[in-house]
């Protein structure tokens, strides 16, 4: 169900398409799985958590198709979270993104929605901390207080406006890597609660790996764009109908998809369709 404290998510996946050579829809772009730029399909998602209860939605998505309506993955998600807010009327507090999407069009376009966002920089991202007595410097070459790692601290994002400031969190995620998260939100709460608001952006993460997973999302041979936007919409729904099913019945998507073909199975050896006679 909605809730006043609900969470946007935005992501973007790629369908590997790497040995299709006259699949439409398919163009090179950057895959995050195979950390590298692959040929494929780009699906860029919008999902909807309600934290209080840790369920998620699936609530639209868009497919890049570049050369057919010329928009970015960028235009997509300004257009997603514009219909959630205007049409649909979803209530949203919180948007995430990954880091991909912290652009300054885009992060001033949720402030004017009065929506609170929370995305990654990339480590080169250039930043100021000094409030203007120091040149900018990448966001992975600041200095820490103690206070500060607790806390976060106010910067100011190069090409933003000149008083527009926002609070970056320190967030080590593991020994080998730190997350630089900024937030437009006034929260004074410590990083510890800024890594938890993040760790719902990986709802989104789960979608794209139990739709290729189960669903068989990216398995569509065919050529013609028309029905590869088919086969990506029923696949789509054959998640939501199992994430659905799977809430019911305490059991996850993948249990239920084997327990499907395993109940299949059983009922092909008792009475099979296809009989097989022996020479």
């Amino acid at each position: 169900m909605p809730t006043s404290q609900g969470y946007l998510l935005f992501d973007d996946t790629v369908l590997d398409k790497d040995y299709s050579h006259h699949t439409e829809l398919v163009c090179r772009q950057w895959s995050g799985n195979a950390k590298a730029v692959i040929k494929g399909i780009g699906v860029v998602t919008c999902v909807y958590v309600n934290p209080e209860t840790d369920q998620f939605w699936l609530i639209d998505y868009r497919l890049y198709d570049p050369e057919g309506d010329g928009h970015s993955k960028l235009d997509h998600v300004r257009e997603m979270l514009t219909n959630v807010v205007h049409q649909k009327r979803l209530p949203v507090q919180v948007v995430l993104m990954d880091s991909w999407y912290a652009t300054k069009d885009l992060m001033l376009f949720i402030e004017s929605l009065g929506k609170v966002y929370y995305c990654p920089l990339k480590d080169n991202r250039q930043v100021d901390d000094s409030g203007g007595a120091q040149p900018y410097r990448r966001v992975d070459t600041l200095e820490w207080s103690s206070v500060e790692r607790e806390r976060g601290k106010m910067i100011k994002i190069k090409g933003f406006p000149k008083d527009h400031k926002v609070r970056l969190f320190r967030v080590e995620v593991c020994t080998h890597r730190t997350d630089w998260i900024v937030t437009n939100g006034s929260t004074q709460d410590p990083t510890e609660a800024t890594q938890q608001v993040c760790g719902f952006r990986w709802k989104i993460e789960q979608l794209h790996r139990e739709g290729k997973q189960v669903t068989g999302l990216e398995r569509c041979q065919c050529r013609k764009a028309g029905i590869q936007r088919n086969h990506i919409g029923c696949a789509f729904l054959v998640w939501i109908r199992l994430k659905h099913l799977a809430a019911q019945t305490g059991r996850t998507v993948y249990q239920l998809k084997h327990g499907l073909l395993n109940d299949y199975l059983i009922q092909q050896l008792k009475n099979p369709s296809v009989k097989m006679v022996l020479a």
